[in-house]
């Protein structure tokens, strides 16, 4: 929603979100921009999605004009890039590699993704993993944020806004004067989630 300041909070629940198949399984657009870019096309600066992948071994689709940021959800994934070394990324480890890169992952695992292209924004992902009653405070810095809560209840608050509440599944896309504010993120329940921030060149 664009409120009376001129700056977009805008929540997204699953029912929202562009889904789409992929050999090794399916996967979940919760933001792009700008918001008409089709991801098929590669004309997007940046992109946020999560995917399942259900394959033991995957190849990751070449994508030479963006850099890109993984973090598992969920599970244990094996990844490499150019028949270099295998690394094994736990969950909630920020992972940073080049689209160009030939890139294979073995293991079954839920991932978020952050795209980038190269020359025209920067970005970062920050885990969230709180127990029921912690907070943490966002202090990264940039034109975009997306909250994405993947398992549990969390509650959002900054000054002169209103509380903002997210469950399972469940996303808010901050940009504008919001990110003037600084966001603190409050763990209803045991949490597990993930803000991406996105900055322009």
């Amino acid at each position: 929603m664009r409120n009376r300041d001129g700056h977009d909070i805008v929540k997204k629940t699953a029912d929202a979100y562009r889904v789409t198949g992929w050999s090794g399984g399916k996967t979940t657009e919760l933001a792009i921009a700008p918001p008409e870019a089709i991801y098929g096309e590669r004309s997007f600066l940046w992109r946020v999605s999560s995917a399942t992948v259900e394959l033991e071994r995957s190849e990751f689709t070449p994508l030479p004009d963006y850099e890109r940021l993984l973090m598992i959800l969920d599970g244990t994934l094996r990844i490499r890039h150019d028949e270099g070394a295998w690394e094994t990324l736990p969950a909630f480890q920020v992972h940073r590699f080049d689209g160009a890169s030939d890139t294979v992952s073995e293991g079954r695992v839920i991932d978020f993704n952050l795209m980038l292209r190269k020359g025209s924004c920067q970005g970062t992902l920050i885990p969230i993993c709180l127990r029921s009653g912690e907070k943490q405070r966002l202090s990264e810095t940039g034109e975009t944020l997306l909250i994405y809560c993947f398992r549990g209840q969390m509650k959002l608050e900054a000054e002169g806004e209103e509380p903002k509440a997210l469950r399972d599944g469940e996303s808010l896309l901050i940009s504008g004067e919001a990110l003037e504010r600084s966001w603190i993120v409050m763990g209803e329940t045991e949490l597990q989630a993930v803000a991406a921030v996105v900055r322009n060149r």
